[in-house]
């Protein structure tokens, strides 16, 4: 059987990272850049190098970001007094999505999965429970996903504020159990914000 060219090889094999690209599909991209759209090859290559050398983490919001503090994070025109709490940063601009949330937000970039060797230093729990105490904060909004792990982490993030007389909701359950923020419209996604609910505190 013949084998693709090293490089060519290695270009397919990088391009199997992507989520949900296989072999097949992998390979219609490399033969695709190589023989087609070389420019576009060259462009999506500087893209990369550039994301992956001058994007950093906000310090505050944990999201991607060119600055130490994000736009969204300096704009003075949101709610400073409301962080919502997401698990990727897709997850942050399905709520924009929603033009109906005008707070701030914090991106755990992951959800506590301690099977995977996920636990609260992963998500930084530690750096969210700084920023919801800083005095200004005075409700946080848990819209991790209705996942098995989703659910463990709000639960966690609940358990952690609750000595500190921090108002913690809930987005409601608009949002189907099991499902994730990223595939929600965002109608179903307002709605589920406007539903919040406070999470119990015995």
């Amino acid at each position: 059987m013949m084998k693709s060219p090293t490089r060519l090889a290695e270009l397919i094999a990088a391009l199997r990272v992507l989520p949900g690209i296989g072999p097949k599909s992998a390979q219609r991209m490399a033969y695709h850049l190589l023989q087609r759209d070389r420019p576009g090859a060259i462009r999506l290559a500087a893209a990369i190098d550039q994301a992956l050398t001058q994007m950093t983490h906000c310090t505050l919001c944990n999201d991607f970001s060119e600055t130490p503090v994000c736009q969204l994070c300096a704009s003075t025109a949101r709610d400073a007094s409301l962080l919502a709490v997401v698990e990727m940063p897709t997850d942050l601009l399905m709520m924009e999505q929603t033009l109906n949330y005008r707070g701030l937000y914090f991106v755990l970039m992951g959800r506590l999965s301690p099977l995977d060797g996920i636990g609260p230093r992963e998500i930084h729990l530690d750096r969210l429970i700084q920023r919801a105490g800083n005095g200004i904060v005075n409700e946080v909004i848990l819209a991790t996903n209705f996942t098995i792990e989703g659910e463990a982490t709000a639960h966690a993030i609940t358990e952690l504020l609750r000595p500190r007389n921090i108002a913690v909701s809930r987005i409601a359950r608009g949002v189907p159990v099991g499902g994730e923020l990223e595939h929600i419209d965002s109608g179903t996604l307002a709605q589920a914000l406007n539903d919040r609910r406070r999470c119990d505190v015995n």
